[in-house]
């Protein structure tokens, strides 16, 4: 019994980097994304297509390859960056990787929202003496909002998912864990995983569905 408990706290320990590492994605790629989106939408011709060029680069290749190649690329490019030793290094590149890929995913689901507004109803908003400032935030934005909380909320729920990659990388998150002990004989470690993730995930599509709800006044 004590060495169940024990392997529990060692899974729950190692769960705690996949929720870092899921929550610093979210807190950057969000907002990243948004930049990223305005500069595939500029009217700016060279701008849009080095952005619309990297979204379709960072999209079209695994998210595994590229975790390799931003740890490991440093150093077998002789490059003078180098990431920081030990464990906080690996999650510092496994972050990088992971802002980078989705706040690309989360640009073009903010672009596909912004472009999916009647261009009228930015017509009616300057017939009215609204700035494009205004336009966006009164007119656009609510109506954006709605229409992205579905599909953000399934890159959300594929991101709790996604974070086990990191153990490409050697941070010992919780299936990298109880792969060990799968090594040692101990196969119910692994399934426990699963479990870890259900919970999770069951939060999540909770909290999603409660979003979906209080937006649902407004009818788009």
């Amino acid at each position: 019994m004590n060495e169940i408990l024990v392997i529990i706290g060692r899974l729950s320990e190692s769960f705690m980097l996949n929720c870092k590492l899921f929550i610093l994605t979210l807190l950057f790629a969000l907002p990243l994304g948004m930049l990223i989106a305005f500069g595939s939408m500029s009217r700016f011709r060279p701008l849009q297509w080095l952005t619309r060029t990297f979204v379709w680069i960072i999209r079209g290749t695994p998210l595994m390859l590229q975790l390799i190649i931003i740890f490991y690329g440093p150093g077998l490019l002789n490059m003078p960056f180098s990431w920081p030793s030990g464990q906080s290094g690996r999650f510092v590149a496994a972050t990088v990787a992971f802002v980078i890929n989705y706040a690309c995913y989360f640009s073009e689901i903010y672009r596909g929202g912004i472009e999916s507004i009647p261009v009228g109803q930015y017509e009616a908003g300057q017939v009215l003496g609204m700035t494009k400032k205004q336009i966006f935030f009164h007119v656009t934005l609510l109506q954006v909002i709605k229409r992205i909380v579905p599909p953000i909320g399934n890159e959300v729920i594929t991101l709790v998912k996604d974070t086990s990659l990191a153990r490409i990388i050697a941070n010992k998150e919780i299936i990298m864990m109880a792969g060990e002990y799968s090594n040692k004989g101990l196969i119910w470690p692994l399934f426990a995983t699963g479990i870890y993730f259900l919970v999770f995930v069951g939060i999540l599509t909770i909290l999603l569905n409660w979003v979906e709800k209080k937006l649902s006044y407004f009818r788009v």
